[in-house]
């Protein structure tokens, strides 16, 4: 027997959570289902936080469960519409800005910090930007909400409750295996618990970790796609006093670099002063790498770390950008036996294999434990090694001893939001009743973004069911 909503949405991100919220504060007499294959927030717990090896836990609590990825992330919010994701595209710039800040103000009614990097500080900002200019790097200008890894936790753990009180329904534990689909229109869902539920609208919130289980779903029903963006490659770790001057004065230095040889887009993303580099576990068990820094002193280290991600379109006839960058990634586990792999920049540029007797007399301590060491051009294209090079040279000139033999350089960070779905401005799929949003629909890049896009398609929601009533 099929048990019938009023909407369904799956995926307990902060997409989802926002849409959620959004329809619960404007019509909470809709019947509203949240489907997560993940576990509640304060049942997701990583025994490698304590052991310093990974349990193998399934799904992974680090990637799923309630507030996604999001939830054990650094947990910075981006406060630019240039930066995140395709919002301004889809909605108009200004559309874009004021869903962004909507979104800001509900973090901060549920705790989230005031302070604000990136602002009131010109002085600052004019010598970062020429050094910059210097460096033909490109100075993307976003200030940045800093929610810290166990304070961002504590929030999501307030809005969970907030919409269980609100009457939210809430399926843990749960994944959907089926999307039905009637003459073009989506009907309802099936679970691995083998649950029906019918509604007349349908939100997939899947964010990253879903991003390869909606493009097979899209290839099942005929939900037109096209395929996006490879971001592949390494997460960089220096000593904090390498980046002071960008830490404390934009906490995270967003920059972008054409490299010389191959015309390229290399970016700096998700910086984490005095944090610590982290592994993360997808379908499959596939390991890639990432990083987060804590709010409370007690918790913060001597290192900073953040991505360097090679931005890659194909051509025709490729179409499996996912795909490419799980290979990359699984070349990598494959060398070092299921973990991270982890090399000097010294041996990067020789091109020799980085031994455990060089890292062990190597000043920078990495904040990876378990990382292996090994040599990324056994696993990079040479093309991909190359932008990497000449982005770190680069960014030695505005952060001087970035290019240090010393400085570590982990792989493979892989970002899976490379399906990107063809949706309207209310984000209404091919399949009409089926809307997509966030990062696994490839729409957003981030937490704001993906929000702020919770927030929109809420809006877009009740709008088609005052339509019909």
């Amino acid at each position: 027997m099929a048990n019938n909503v009023d909407v369904i949405i799956i995926g307990a991100g902060p997409g989802g959570i926002f849409c959620a919220y959004e329809l619960m504060e404007k019509r909470p007499d809709l019947k509203v289902l949240i489907i997560e294959k993940g576990r509640s927030i304060e049942k997701r717990n990583c025994p490698k936080r304590v052991t310093k090896t990974c349990a193998g836990c399934k799904p992974c609590s680090i990637t799923t469960g309630f507030a996604g990825a999001g939830a054990f992330s650094d947990g910075k919010l981006s406060l630019s519409p240039d930066v995140g994701g395709n919002l301004p595209e889809i909605l108009g710039y200004d559309t874009a800005t004021d869903l962004i800040h909507e979104s800001d103000e509900i973090y901060l009614k549920f705790g989230a910090d005031k302070s604000v990097y990136g602002i009131d500080k010109e002085t600052e900002l004019r010598e970062i930007r020429r050094k910059a200019i210097n460096a033909n790097l490109k100075l993307v200008e976003c200030p940045i909400r800093h929610l810290g890894t166990e304070e961002g936790y504590k929030i999501y753990c307030k809005l969970q409750q907030h919409l269980l009180d609100k009457g939210v329904t809430i399926e843990f534990n749960t994944m959907v295996t089926n999307l039905i689909v009637e003459d073009g229109v989506a009907k309802g869902v099936t679970t691995d618990k083998g649950e029906t539920y019918l509604a007349k609208e349908i939100v997939s919130a899947v964010g990253r970790e879903g991003a390869d289980w909606f493009k097979d779903k899209c290839e099942e029903i005929g939900i037109e796609t096209k395929p996006g963006t490879v971001d592949v490659g390494v997460r960089v770790e220096v000593r904090d006093e390498v980046m002071q001057f960008l830490n404390e004065n934009l906490y995270e230095a967003k920059l972008i670099y054409h490299t010389p040889t191959f015309d390229d887009k290399v970016r700096t993303f998700c910086t984490n002063p005095s944090g610590e580099v982290a592994t993360e576990y997808y379908e499959g068990g596939l390991a890639v790498v990432n990083g987060h820094a804590y709010k409370g002193k007690e918790f913060k280290t001597n290192n900073t770390n953040f991505a360097l991600l090679v931005s890659k379109n194909f051509t025709k006839p490729f179409k499996t950008p996912i795909e490419y960058g799980k290979k990359i990634a699984e070349l990598s586990n494959m060398l070092c036996g299921g973990k991270i792999l982890v090399q000097t920049y010294g041996d990067f540029k020789r091109g020799r294999r980085t031994t455990e007797e060089r890292l062990c007399r190597n000043n920078l301590i990495p904040t990876l434990k378990d990382a292996v060491p090994g040599d990324l051009s056994l696993v990079f294209p040479h093309r991909i090694m190359v932008d990497l090079d000449e982005m770190i040279q680069a960014l030695d000139k505005v952060t001087p001893g970035l290019a240090s033999d010393e400085t570590l350089l982990y792989g493979v960070e892989v970002k899976f939001y490379s399906n990107k779905v063809i949706v309207n401005k209310d984000f209404e799929t091919s399949v009409k009743g089926l809307r997509a949003i966030g990062d696994g629909a490839g729409v957003t890049r981030g937490l704001q973004q993906a929000s702020a896009n919770g927030l929109s398609v809420a809006r877009s929601i009740i709008k088609a069911f005052e339509g019909k009533e």
